[in-house]
């Protein structure tokens, strides 16, 4: 598990800075050497604590500066590098705590500005040092620093001499990086959970209920921390869902590094099914197996927006019930289809809606990333579960009629109907010799015939090439895309021949579509009509997919046994172990399979 606690930071940075004679190299020497030091140098070499000597096991570097010593650009590049500042001014002295707010403050501001505006200010901790030398205190005077100046995390008044405090003004310096102001990965024992529970509902009406802390319960507790000085624990709870220093979740967390080798595509693992599974029936309510645009919203109130349209997108690309709404079937779907085109995206919404916390790991156990395409031809079988289909043809072919049945049980729905949103990926499952698989049809929008694909609307599982076989200048079309991007290439291709309902129409190319596949020994035109509602394309689509070494299915087209030997060898692999693939892999290389 990735923790995003304090172990996060590699060091701590602390430069201490201030007028000349306040004390700042005195403190330091003093802290390591536990003893004032007779003489003291104009400056002390900078210092590295080792983790298992601070109170948070974070190695930690002391720098001290000098203005006799060192220039103005020296400072501003000493300020950058910092992780936290400690200004130090001498108790005894007015103006050098007058210069705090009339110098040192703005000239850090100044140098951090200079890097960026979006830079965050430096965590700032005032040093009020010399208390041995005085019977009164400045604490007062600094809190109205720290009214004025935001940046300002805590103060603390000490004696580089008597050694009072000096342990603690370098712990609050720590802190004010690890735990700002403005850890347990370790359940809470019963017993002290009872207590926790006991104080929430002593002290706030609806703060516990059925024996769990709300809402309420929950924020009352952390300003019960932070007013008690215990922000370390309110910022361990921060850290564990992902936040940084300044309350914006990190990057890392959002979106963990995942390698992806070229020609490998991203799936849900199991675990991120599961995840995903539970996820939909805590929110399905009415328990009627779909979700309500309402419950559909409720999921994710916890992330910045959500990752699809409900209305338009997820209706039109993933399979949905009688009023609509989308069924744990379709949600699979739909997260099935993002995780292949968007992985970061899907591993950022799933630590939106806590993956990383109910899992105890990061979004990565949600992912699978498959074996590279090339491993897959050279094993003669695709150990996918997601393909991606291409599907392409001219405009009024019919393609995205055919992409939108593949979603309904009753295709003859969509008989005559005008598709106006622009949705172009359609998602659902076959099933494969027995194994489910998703099919992911991408509907390329072509514009004008004479405009050239782009790699990435080429480049995919499977291809399937429309026409329409009432219209004499379809055909055209897809022979030239073939012929200019699938007949070198080892994508398998189905050419497909829509509105088969209607009068066949001879085309004026210079092969007919049967000769064509003849030619190019591809499989014959697979005929379609929405009047027909018949899937076996789909499912022979899928098996393309799954078999890409078969990609010459012409090659055997007289032979009625293709497909059932397609399946035995699934079977085989699944059943009776590689061995036996071989066997029946041999057997049908002797017969030309």
């Amino acid at each position: 598990m990735v923790s995003f606690g304090s172990t996060q930071r590699k060091n701590v940075r602390i430069l201490l800075v201030g007028d000349p004679g306040v004390g700042k190299t005195s403190l330091i020497l003093s802290l390591v050497s536990e003893e004032f030091p007779e003489d003291v140098p104009p400056k002390a070499e900078e210092i590295t604590i080792p983790a298992n000597v601070t109170p948070e096991q974070v190695p930690t570097n002391i720098v001290d500066y000098s203005s006799s010593e060192q220039s103005d650009d020296v400072l501003k590049e000493e300020i950058i590098k910092a992780h936290v500042i400690c200004i130090v001014y001498a108790i005894d002295d007015e103006d050098s705590l007058d210069r705090v707010t009339s110098h040192w403050l703005p000239r850090i501001r100044s140098a951090v500005s200079a890097v960026g505006e979006d830079q965050p200010q430096k965590p700032v901790v005032l040093v009020g040092n010399k208390v041995d030398l005085v019977d009164y205190s400045t604490i007062n005077t600094v809190l109205g620093v720290m009214e004025r100046f935001s940046e300002v995390e805590s103060c603390v008044e000490c004696s580089a001499k008597t050694l009072h405090n000096i342990s603690e003004m370098f712990y609050y310096a720590q802190k004010a990086v690890l735990h700002p102001t403005r850890c347990f990965n370790t359940p809470l024992q019963p017993q002290i959970l009872d207590e926790v529970k006991a104080v929430i509902q002593k002290n706030i009406a609806d703060g516990i209920y059925n024996d769990s802390v709300t809402l309420k319960g929950f924020l009352y507790l952390h300003c019960l921390f932070i007013q008690r000085g215990r922000n370390e624990t309110t910022w361990a709870v921060l850290r564990r869902f992902g936040y940084n220093e300044q309350l914006e979740m990190c990057k890392d967390y959002l979106r963990p590094s995942l390698k992806i080798p070229p020609g490998s595509s991203t799936e849900l693992s199991h675990r991120g099914q599961q995840f995903l599974v539970a996820l939909f029936e805590r929110y399905d309510k009415d328990v009627d197996g779909a979700l309500s645009p309402e419950e559909h919203r409720t999921i994710f109130t916890t992330c910045p927006s959500t990752p699809w349209s409900y209305s338009t997108d997820i209706r039109k690309s993933c399979p949905v019930n009688e009023r609509g709404w989308v069924t744990l079937h379709g949600w699979l779907c739909r997260w099935t289809l993002m995780t292949l085109l968007d992985v970061a995206k899907t591993m950022e919404y799933l630590a939106y809606l806590g993956f990383n916390v109910h899992e105890n790991d990061t979004q990565l156990a949600a992912i699978h990333v498959t074996r590279e395409r090339r491993i897959d031809l050279a094993k003669r079988q695709s150990s996918r579960s997601v393909y991606i289909c291409h599907v392409i043809g001219p405009k009024g072919s019919g393609k995205t009629g055919l992409c939108r049945g593949f979603l309904l049980d009753d295709m003859r729905s969509l008989i005559g109907k005008e598709f106006k949103t622009n949705v172009n990926y359609c998602v659902n499952t076959v099933q494969v010799y027995g194994q489910e698989k998703h099919l992911i049809l991408r509907d390329i929008d072509v514009k004008h015939a004479l405009d050239p694909l782009q790699p990435q609307e080429v480049n995919c599982d499977v291809a399937c090439l429309v026409y329409d076989t009432s219209n004499p200048r379809s055909f055209e079309y897809i022979a030239r895309i073939y012929i200019k991007y699938y007949a070198e290439s080892k994508i398998p291709v189905m050419l497909v021949g829509t509105k088969a309902d209607l009068d066949d129409r001879r085309q004026d190319y210079l092969l007919q579509p049967a000769e064509f596949c003849q030619k190019y020994k591809l499989l014959p035109p697979h005929f379609f009509s929405l009047k027909a509602n018949k899937k076996e394309l789909y499912v022979k689509l899928a098996t393309m997919a799954a078999f890409p070494h078969l990609r010459q299915f012409g090659l055997m087209s007289d032979d009625p046994t293709i497909w059932w030997k397609a399946g035995l060898g699934v079977a085989a692999a699944t059943v009776l172990g590689f061995v036996v693939l071989r066997t029946i892999q041999g057997a049908s290389t002797s017969s030309h399979f």
